[in-house]
This record gives structure tokens, C-alpha cells and sequence, in this order.
């Protein structure tokens, strides 16, 4: 499965040029508790890249969302995660980023802690995520961002979640 995300994020990378509006790429917190999971069973880091595209025009009655796409890799070993979705920018200079995906992730289906089983409740989780960001020049931005996964106990009742905080840069390709 870490050969699944890595490929994805490689693969959206490479195609990146053709459609994207911009990269980004980030260092996040793995596996933060916080007040929507019971996180915390991993820790260590994550190194994200991914892609976004341009606005969907054709998507005005909601706001005319970007596509994303991006992979994260634990460099702890924890939960690799690979996600798309429909993201929005709200503001200029300084903005908010709200978006929603899916996500597939590599997490053990057979893990307990502290008598708790640890395991996403599903191969497929949501993938709801924020970011406030500042543009930096024309083709640069810094993001503060939060990322959140899990199946919203509709897939299954184990839920614990996982959510990563960090910052990745946005570098907006062409002109």
C-alpha cells in the first residue's frame, strides 16, 4: 500500500504540468489528537506533495471548487495516506482553503492500544481538510493546514480517525 501512495502521488506529479494549477508539498504532525478522534495512537511526521487543479467552472452552484490530489507518506512508518477531492479558496491574501475527499490508507486492521482497537474502521475514509494560508508572491503561498481522515461511523463504528497538522507551500504554476 506505501507503494500504492507513493505511485499515486508520482503519477499525479508527472501529469501535473498539463492541468494543475499548482503544487504543494508540506511536513505535517502525524496522527494528532484532537476533538473530532481519538488519534494519537502514532507519531512521527508525514511528508505530503499533491496536485490542484484549476477552478471547475462548471461547478459554479458550489462555488466553483478545484480538484486535489496528494500523497502522504509517515516517515515513522505509521499510516501512509494517498486522497482526492473538491477543494475551495476563499480571500486573497490571506484565505481560507476548505475542501473534501477520499482517502485509502495503509493503517493495520489488527492493531489495539490500551485495549482499544486502533484500525480506521475501513479501507476508504473521508478526507474533510482545512487551510489558512498567505500569499507570498504570485506563485507562491504558506498554508497552515489540517488534515482529517475517517469513515464518520457510516462505514463502520470503528472510528478512532486520525488528523495531521502542518504547512505545506503552494507553488502556482504558469503564468
Amino acid at each position: 500500500m506505501r507503494a500504492l501512495c507513493i505511485a499515486a502521488a508520482a503519477c499525479g506529479l508527472v501529469a501535473a504540468p498539463a492541468s494543475a494549477a499548482e503544487l504543494f508539498g508540506g511536513v505535517y504532525a502525524h496522527d494528532q489528537m484532537t476533538f473530532l478522534n481519538r488519534g494519537g495512537f502514532e507519531s512521527g511526521a508525514d511528508v505530503l506533495v499533491g496536485i490542484r487543479g484549476s477552478r471547475i467552472d462548471a461547478l459554479g452552484f458550489i462555488g466553483a471548487p478545484a480538484p486535489y490530489a496528494f500523497g502522504s507518506i509517515a516517515t515513522s512508518g505509521g499510516t501512509d495516506l494517498a486522497a482526492a477531492g473538491l477543494g475551495w479558496k476563499f480571500g486573497r491574501r490571506i484565505y481560507v482553503r476548505p475542501g473534501i475527499g477520499l482517502a485509502i490508507h495503509t493503517r493495520s486492521s489488527n492493531g489495539v492500544r490500551a485495549g482499544f482497537r486502533t484500525d480506521l474502521g475501513s479501507r476508504i475514509l473521508f478526507e474533510p481538510e482545512l487551510g489558512i494560508g498567505f500569499q507570498v508572491s504570485d506563485r507562491l503561498s504558506a498554508e497552515a493546514s489540517w488534515i482529517h481522515v475517517s469513515n464518520a461511523g457510516i462505514l463502520s463504528r470503528q472510528n478512532p480517525g486520525q488528523d495531521n497538522i502542518g504547512v505545506r507551500l503552494n507553488l502556482k504554476l504558469g503564468k
